[in-house]
Parts: structure tokens; C-alpha cells; sequence
């Protein structure tokens, strides 16, 4: 079995049931502009930062802003997403368990999101008491990095937080340009979708959820092969 140090887990919709908080504040922000955002649209933001997700919205209802409204929806979509986690957050199935595993078994972890650091604050506000403890050594946040998923910058950047190599990692992923990212870093990807369909590639696994697995599953994952 191959040895397994670290793993890297994404946020949104793969450790937590938070991306419904992003999707519900688009569809909010499409009924200001008067229109409709549908769910072929919000499975198209998946894993996609929150500009790159207004720009598919916007384009899929075809509505134009302006610079300065752009950074207006950008700011109103942030503090509402900030509202919902304040509230609550939600395991996503499995998730949970295969994170306590990973520490009780020694297994270092790391936090890799798109989503910026005041959010994950609040994330992390929830997270360490139902834990109990400390989940993350290292966490990377969108606003953190030089380019976001799904350039593998924040994956190689967990990694040289961690001092590790690709082949001592595994990242677990729920989205297209997550997975992407993940694989362009030189990792195994557990890749667990959700309204996306994820290509089969050298080095990406794909589950249907996390429930049952565990840090010597995550170990047994194959490595890419590429030419």
C-alpha cells in the first residue's frame, strides 16, 4: 500500500454542505437584477471563484454590469454567504468521519478553498467545537493565493506549508476545476461530485461519497501515469 501523509481537502461541497449558502445567494442576486437563475447555471459555478461564477450567471441570464456593480453584487454576495455560514454548517455525508479518522490516525490535513479567509473563519468557528480540536494544520483560502482552482497554485501552495510532495498527498475534491487543480499539482484526487460529471484522468478517482471511507482507502488510491 502506498503511503498516505497528507490530505488536502476541499471546503465547499466536499467537506461541508455550504456551496447551497453560494448558490443560494445567486439565485437572490439574480432576482435583484429581475431574472431568474436556474440549476443548470449553478452547477456550472461549482468550484468556480465567486467572479467567475457571477460571469456564468450573468451570462446565462444575460444581464450586463458595470465594473463598479460587478464589485457591488461581488461585495452583497460575500456578506450574504457570511450571514448563512454565521448561522450554521452542515457536514456533508461522511465527511465528518473521515476527518476525524484522518487525525486520530495521524494523518496531517490541510484546508484548500476558493472561499476567502473572513468566511472560513466563521467555518472554522463551527468546526472546532463539534471536533473537539484543531482540524486543520495548514489552510489555504481564495484571497490567499497567487491564482485560484483550477491552477494547482493553492494545492502546491498547502504542500509547501506542509514541506510535502505530491506523492506524499492526497486531495479530495468535489468539482471539476477542484479535481483539475489537485491533478496539475501531482496529487491523487479523490474526486466525489456533485451535479457535475468528472472525465475519467490518470489519477483521479471518482466516488459517489465519502461515507465509508477511510485514510487507508485514501493510501490504496492509485497514482497518475501520464506520457
Amino acid at each position: 500500500m502506498s503511503e498516505l501523509t497528507a490530505v488536502l481537502f476541499d471546503m465547499d461541497g466536499t467537506l461541508l454542505a455550504t456551496e447551497q449558502y453560494w448558490d443560494e445567494a445567486l439565485v437572490e442576486l439574480g432576482a435583484g437584477w429581475g431574472t431568474t437563475v436556474g440549476p443548470e447555471a449553478l452547477a456550472a459555478t461549482a468550484g468556480v471563484d465567486l467572479d467567475g461564477a457571477m460571469a456564468i450567471v450573468r451570462a446565462a441570464v444575460g444581464v450586463s454590469r458595470t465594473p463598479e456593480q460587478s464589485a457591488a453584487d461581488h461585495a452583497w454576495v460575500v456578506g450574504r454567504v457570511e450571514e448563512l455560514m454565521a448561522g450554521s454548517v452542515s457536514w456533508q455525508p461522511g465527511a465528518r468521519e473521515l476527518l476525524l479518522a484522518c487525525l486520530a490516525e495521524g494523518v496531517r490535513t490541510a484546508l484548500v478553498t476558493t472561499t476567502p479567509r473572513a468566511l472560513v473563519t466563521h467555518v472554522l468557528g463551527h468546526l472546532r467545537p463539534d471536533l473537539g480540536t484543531e482540524p486543520f494544520e495548514v489552510v489555504v483560502c481564495g484571497d490567499e493565493v497567487p491564482a485560484r482552482k483550477p491552477d494547482p497554485a493553492p494545492y502546491l501552495q498547502a504542500m509547501a506549508a506542509l514541506g510535502l510532495g505530491p506523492a506524499d498527498c492526497v486531495v479530495v475534491e468535489d468539482s471539476l476545476t477542484g479535481s483539475r487543480a489537485g491533478l496539475d499539482a501531482g496529487c491523487r484526487v479523490l474526486g466525489v461530485p456533485a451535479g457535475q460529471v468528472l472525465p475519467a484522468e490518470p489519477g483521479l478517482t471518482v466516488g459517489s461519497t465519502l461515507v465509508g471511507v477511510t485514510p487507508a482507502a485514501l493510501a490504496a488510491l492509485p497514482y497518475p501515469v501520464r506520457a
